[in-house]
């Protein structure tokens, strides 16, 4: 069963979470409810693969975490000390189960299970090499590239193999791989993806957020560093830099979106940047209204800075259900165009009358920001300002995130005039660059080295792109949607 929301197709998804624990009593369960905590970096799909000191098992299942992983048959077959787990937001390429991960396979150095957040940005390429040498492909799944390349490296130990085939690969990743001998993690070394180490008693834990931390009752210990590779065995961490040291660019859009407010990516708050974010957008864009209303849940903290910042009082003027499931929604216009008003109400006896800010923290294509804005009229608002907590999207994200092509981003085809039009607002206004790097404590971007991973803003790319030519980017488009995490 599917159970994303319908109407979130007009935001940005970070296509999946990972989770993974070594040395501990119950893995697999601790894993689970890691997993529920990074349910919203993926909706669609859930996996978990634990290792009981004799053989792998593995449970992967469409649908929630609560709903796969709440029968004791199942957890009592993922029993052992160790065990890893992933959270799939699939693009709009294939969804299905050969692609849930964590992805297994039996090679010669033993079993080697490997749970990915992030995208491969030369995966056509490696993978039309690989299946030339005979490599036999079982998904669509770029992750599964790196199995291969561990699988014919030429090296004779693991962690070399490992490291062989990490260095062919360009984009970004984060990765935790069980083995029997221990578990793996990894960051790209641009750090574009964010992994987490933390320790449960004594076992150590990787996980892609630290809020999963906190619901397992976890301590943090510190942020996997750009570049590093990380090996726990036998209640024992060691770490290895393999890679050419390089100025890191972690995503921007973490603090943004993806992450949950109550998360500390490298060692910063994420509830705290949005506020200041919020504050940052009141001083670049002040306007005269009587409520500041955030579009509920992920513009509820840039809407409580950008109302303590202008001194306008925070009220919530849409009231959001969170009860809305795709299974009963019909795909025709009809209802499609109603479906806003399951997920959201605006909140008529607040805003009739009255002059709204509305803080959203991004727009994608549009359409929901259209049907907001005529909600908010429809309950009888008398101006309607939207403020948007970030600059516009006008890029496509090649490194693990799902972004529909150029051609669909409202931002790469309007002006912010000709977007207020489009959304029927009285005054539209994005974040600026600089001002989003104020928010994360810095005096302004660096244009000549990013702070950064801003490509969706800027259209910088910090790593090369093989498989999109820069001609024919959005054309080939359709070669990532093919290649879920």
């Amino acid at each position: 069963m599917l159970t994303t929301h319908p109407f979130d197709d007009d935001k940005l998804h970070e296509e999946c979470g990972v989770f993974g624990i070594h040395g501990a009593e119950s893995a697999a369960a601790v894993v689970a409810l890691g997993l529920h905590a990074l349910q919203h970096r993926g909706q669609e799909a859930s996996g978990i693969t634990g290792f009981d000191g004799k053989e792998f098992h593995t449970h992967r299942a469409m649908g929630h975490v609560a709903g796969n992983f709440d029968r004791d048959d199942i957890m009592r077959q993922l029993a052992g000390t160790s065990s890893i787990g992933h959270v799939r937001y699939s693009t709009t390429g294939e969804t299905a189960l050969r692609n849930v991960q964590p992805l297994f396979a039996d090679l010669a150095t033993g079993g080697f299970a490997i749970a990915h957040n992030g995208n491969i940005s030369n995966a056509t390429a490696l993978r039309k090499i690989l299946v030339r040498r005979g490599s036999i492909f079982q998904s669509t799944s770029d992750t599964e590239v790196i199995i291969h390349l561990v699988a014919t490296s030429n090296y004779r130990t693991l962690l070399d193999r490992f490291i062989d085939a990490l260095k062919q690969v360009e984009g970004a990743y984060s990765l935790i791989c069980l083995t029997a001998e221990g578990m793996i993690g990894c960051r790209d070394p641009l750090g574009i993806r964010p992994l987490v180490l933390g320790k449960l008693g004594d076992a150590y834990i990787l996980a892609s957020e630290t809020v999963a931390f906190d619901v397992v009752g976890a301590e943090f210990v510190r942020s996997v560093e750009p570049g590093e590779l990380v090996i726990i065995r036998d209640g024992e961490l060691t770490s290895h830099h393999p890679f050419a040291e390089r100025a890191a660019r972690p995503c921007i859009f973490e603090y943004v979106y993806f992450s949950r407010p109550d998360s500390i990516v490298d060692g910063t708050s994420v509830y705290s940047v949005r506020k200041a974010i919020g504050a940052e957008l009141a001083r670049e864009d002040p306007v005269d209204a009587d409520l500041v209303i955030p579009v509920p849940d992920s513009g509820t903290p840039a809407a409580i800075g950008y109302a303590q910042e202008s001194g306008i009082p925070f009220e919530l003027g849409i009231i959001r259900s969170h009860y809305v499931g795709r299974t009963f929604i019909q795909p025709g216009d009809k209802v499609r165009h109603l479906g806003v008003k399951l997920k959201h109400n605006a909140n008529r006896a607040l805003i009739a009358g009255k002059r709204v800010v509305l803080i959203d923290d991004s727009i994608v294509r549009g359409t929901t920001s259209l049907k907001i804005v005529q909600m908010m009229r429809d309950a009888g608002a008398a101006e309607i300002h939207m403020r948007i907590a970030s600059p516009p999207t006008q890029h496509s994200c090649f490194y693990g995130v799902d972004t529909p092509e150029r051609a669909k981003l409202l931002a790469a085809q309007m002006t912010v005039g000709q977007m207020a039009n489009f959304i029927n607002a009285d005054s539209l206004s994005f974040l600026t660059i600089d001002g989003l790097y104020r928010a994360l404590g810095e005096a302004k971007r660096a244009d000549d080295s990013p702070q950064y991973c801003d490509a969706c803003f800027t259209g910088d790319y910090p790593t090369t792109l093989t498989d999109f030519d820069e001609n024919s980017i959005d054309d080939q488009f359709s070669l990532l949607a093919e290649r879920v995490v």
